[in-house]
């Protein structure tokens, strides 16, 4: 089969074997995407909506640098789709920055050098995952989304080995039977028209102050104030939105930050800011530290 390749490199620390080591650990994508070595998956562009699949290495001799091989054509969509997943579009220099100006992050940063936010593929199937994983644990969650995938998705051969795209909205628009309560498979087929109608897409959501695109996602089907964090900060990769209500990543920071138990959210927007233009990163780099137990959305 023929591939395509390209190169990506970061701007400011990135270790790719960091966002390996976190993929291993990471239910929400299914499926065996990471040897230790290189990252494999499926999915279907959202410049297009054809799947694709595609294999990232490290770039010898080029710290920070990423060799990515493509099963078609990747033209510019994809490839800033792929630095989007790895958060490789965000120039990372000042984010040390941010860990100078609050010690606690600094540990962080210290702890996990250059762990940047891993993505969805795209911010439609973080929508999706949103939907599948409310009020289910995250293993039977992982496991529909992968039936649905296997079922509704193309099949596309990376290396050797098949990987099922999740499907794109057109599929599940006016798709039944994927294995889930009536009205989770409704709100799914809203979210398919939004993703049509361009409002869940990664161009739209980047595009607004993140306010505006928090306010937006909340208005879409079956997205709450936890979802729509999710979504536009690990699905469009936004580098610098801070979600208003999420109480797991809240009682990480009262942990630690000492806040008291009935600290208000207005507390924790202040904290937040300290870390702008990186809100996002530091969240998840709190989120993922924490994570190692339980596991991380």
């Amino acid at each position: 089969m023929t591939t395509h390749g390209f190169t990506l490199t970061a701007e400011g620390p990135f270790d790719f074997g960091a966002s390996l080591r976190f993929i291993e650990d990471w239910p929400a994508t299914s499926g065996p995407h990471s040897d230790g070595r290189a990252l494999r998956f499926a999915y279907c562009a959202e410049t297009d909506w054809r799947p694709i699949g595609v294999t990232v290495t490290g770039l010898p001799g080029t710290p920070g640098g990423v060799s990515v091989a493509t099963t078609r054509a990747p033209g510019p969509g994809i490839r800033g789709e792929v630095a989007r997943i790895l958060s490789l579009d965000v120039d990372g220099a000042g984010f040390a920055k941010a860990g100078e100006a609050d010690p606690v992050l600094g540990d962080l940063q210290r702890l996990r050098p250059g762990l940047r936010p891993v993505c969805f593929w795209s911010p439609w199937e973080a929508a999706c995952w949103a939907v599948i994983v409310q009020r289910s644990s995250m293993l039977i969650a992982a496991r529909i989304k992968q039936r649905i995938a296997e079922r509704f998705g193309a099949r596309v051969t990376v290396d050797g080995q098949e990987y099922a795209a999740f499907p794109p909205p057109v599929t599940l628009l006016e798709a039944g039977g994927l294995g889930l309560p009536a009205q989770k498979e409704e709100w799914v087929r809203g979210l398919a028209r939004a993703a049509l109608d361009g409002v869940l897409t990664t161009e739209h959501l980047r595009a607004l102050p993140p306010e505006e695109a928090l306010a937006e996602l909340r208005a879409l089907p079956g997205v709450g104030p936890f979802s729509a964090g999710l979504i536009l900060i690990r699905g469009a990769g936004a580098p610098d939105a801070f979600p208003g209500d999420e109480p797991r990543l809240f009682a990480i920071l009262r942990e630690a930050y000492g806040l008291p138990e009935d600290a208000p959210p207005a507390a924790y927007r202040k904290l937040a800011d300290m870390w702008r233009p990186y809100r996002s990163w530091a969240s998840f780099l709190f989120r993922a530290t924490a994570y190692r137990d339980p596991q991380p959305r």
